[in-house]
Parts: structure tokens; C-alpha cells; sequence
């Protein structure tokens, strides 16, 4: 078993308080993503659960085990950083036994491990050859393959893919899911790429100034985003907002029209994805400004009372520039939030 908790971590560089009392439960074998811009605190997180930094104060438990007192080795992880920190004087094979070779596994375990892990990254063929002889791509599955190898309770991964081009990287997300679900390892994933997060997380924590806005499955964050940052952040393009007056019982005016809404008595912020509104008949009249085709949908950049306003519509419609729409928003698709706490009210 490898559960992780994280209890009441916070780390202070000096003044700077780089996070805030983080509480985070990872379940076994979860694969875990870490999500958000540079410098909410990601990497910092993942580095004191790697035993690279310590914390200020709290408390991080491996398998029912408190390691945040013990050094890295002592915590039954494994690392893959973003630059693959792969030996040029090594062999793929030797590179992979490393840290087997480190810990005196004998030599029939080693060959066994590392024909092992590396079939599972499809490079058995390639165990010969230096690194210098390989692709980017390749030196990664050879970093990937090298912690697997060491077959460690909990794998650590900081941006292993932000080196790889589109399709690579696209290839790659493919094959570490379902190699990381093979070998039934504990996975936690540092990224900024939401689309990697979306892709391969069980859960998604989200990361903000420091703090996890929310950690939830990827449909949940995507679906119900718990803060106004989440919904900002998360989505391509992300969510839009408009301003919303309430008229009634749980009535509201939006953009001059009328919709259902919570219970509430100040004014909050109305949300929706681009993709959840139509075309109608009723709903928001908007001026088209900018359209992008995008192949299965056309992307239009509209004004809607005075702000911006994304539409993913279907790219058979025709639409140009200066062009008045109607535009009305899936009921069960809207968000509702409260701008002095910039939380979700629904």
C-alpha cells in the first residue's frame, strides 16, 4: 500500500511564503496530477514529498509510514525530472540498473527488471546503444523506465514531457497511463499543460498562490469548478463571465436577459463554457468580432453587453465579423459564483 498523505504542509522561503498549510490525501495507485501556472507552489510540493526540500511546518506519510524526517532514499520513491537526467557515458541498460547498481540488487534481478520495464516503454531494442544514439523521446522512456525499474512504492514525475514536441508528447501521455497502471505504482504528475492533466489524472489538484483550490476527478474540475480561478484556468478556451443582478426570488439579470438561478441576495458572477451555449431565440444578443475556424467548430470572440464572450459553434453555421447573434446558454451547464469569495454558490 502506498497511500500519501500530506498534512498541513507550509514552506517559507524567507518572507515568501511559497504554501499554505496544503492538506492532500493520494490513494493508492492513484495517479495524481498537480496543476497550475508557474509558481503556485507545484514543484516546491512535489520536492517535499521527494525529500529535496523540507517543510516549514506538517507532516508527509508514505504507506502509513511518516518520511518527511527520512532522507530521499529511505522513501521508497522514484524521480523523472523534466531534463531526463539520462548518463551520455551509460548504455540504455546501464542507465535503467542504476539505481538498482546503487542498492546491490544482484545481477539476474537487474537484467530481469530492466527487460522488464524497458519492454514496457518499448525500447528492449535499444538497450545497447548510448544516449547520445537516441531521440528526446527516447531518452525519456529510458528516465521513465529507470524509476520503474527500482520498482518504487511511489513514482514522482515534474514536467516529464515539456520537452517533447505535440505528437510525441500526445504518444507519450498514451503510454505512461497504461504503463503506470500496469505496474500499479502511486503516481503524482507536476504540470502546467491542463490537456496533460485532463488526460491522465485520476484526480486533479489545483494549484493557486500556493494553496489546492481543488482537487477532484477531470470531469468534476471541468464540470464544477469549485472557484472562480478553476473556471478561468481550466478549459481552452475557458469559461466566460458575466455580471448577474438578482431580480427576484432566485431570478437574475444577465446580459438583459432573465434566467433561473440560485438564492442569493448580492450579486454574483454568471458562468459558462464556450461550448454550452446555441443559437436561439431567445438568450444573448452578442456582436460577432473575431471567428476562427478550428476544423469541427468555428470559434467566435463576441461582445456580449459590453464584455468578451467565447462561442464554440458548429462550423457549418456561417458567421462573420460585425454579425448579431443570439446565443443561449445550456441551463444545466451554468455556473453561479459570489465575487467577494469568488467561490462557487451552485
Amino acid at each position: 500500500m502506498a497511500e500519501i498523505l500530506i498534512k498541513s504542509v507550509a514552506k517559507s522561503f524567507g518572507a515568501y511564503t511559497a504554501l499554505h498549510d496544503i492538506n492532500l490525501t493520494i490513494t493508492d495507485q492513484e495517479f495524481m496530477v498537480l496543476l497550475g501556472a508557474s509558481g503556485c507552489g507545484k514543484t516546491t510540493l512535489l520536492r517535499i514529498i521527494a525529500g529535496l526540500e523540507t517543510a516549514s511546518t506538517g507532516e508527509v506519510w508514505i504507506g502509513g509510514r511518516r518520511v518527511d524526517n527520512l532522507p530521499p532514499k529511505d522513501r521508497g520513491i522514484a524521480m523523472v525530472f523534466q531534463n531526463y537526467a539520462v548518463f551520455p557515458h551509460l548504455t540504455v541498460f546501464e542507465n535503467i540498473a542504476f539505481g538498482l547498481r546503487m542498492k546491490k540488487v544482484p545481477d539476474s534481478e537487474i537484467k530481469r527488471r530492466v527487460e522488464r520495464t524497458a519492454t514496457l516503454m518499448h525500447i528492449e531494442k535499444l538497450l545497447k546503444r548510448y544516449s547520445g544514439e537516441l531521440s528526446g523521446g527516447q531518452r525519456q522512456r529510458v528516465a521513465v523506465a529507470r524509476a520503474l525499474a527500482m520498482e518504487p512504492d511511489v513514482i514522482l514525475m515534474d514536467e516529464p514531457l515539456s520537452n517533447l514536441d505535440a505528437l510525441l508528447r500526445l504518444e507519450m501521455r498514451a503510454e505512461l497511463k497504461g504503463v503506470l497502471a500496469e505496474s500499479k505504482t502511486t503516481a503524482i504528475y507536476v504540470t502546467h499543460d491542463q490537456v496533460e492533466a485532463m488526460s491522465l489524472a485520476d484526480r486533479i489538484s489545483v494549484m493557486h498562490q500556493g494553496r489546492i483550490v481543488q482537487a477532484a476527478s477531470p470531469i468534476q474540475v471541468y464540470r464544477n469548478p469549485a472557484a472562480e480561478f478553476v473556471a478561468g484556468f481550466i478549459g481552452n478556451p475557458p469559461m466566460n463571465f458575466l455580471p448577474a443582478e438578482p431580480v427576484g426570488s432566485g431570478r437574475w439579470r444577465v446580459a438583459g436577459s432573465e434566467l433561473t438561478g440560485p438564492m442569493h441576495s448580492n450579486p454574483l458572477k454568471f458562468a459558462i463554457r464556450p461550448e454550452d451555449v446555441r443559437p436561439g431565440e431567445t438568450g444573448f444578443g452578442a456582436t460577432a468580432r473575431i471567428v476562427e475556424p478550428l476544423g469541427a467548430h468555428l470559434l467566435v470572440t463576441c461582445d456580449v453587453d459590453g464584455s468578451m464572450f467565447r462561442a464554440v459553434l458548429d462550423s457549418d453555421m456561417t458567421v462573420r465579423p460585425g454579425d448579431r447573434l443570439v446565443l443561449q446558454p445550456q441551463p444545466d451547464r451554468i455556473r453561479w459564483f459570489d465575487p467577494a469569495t469568488t467561490l462557487s454558490v451552485n
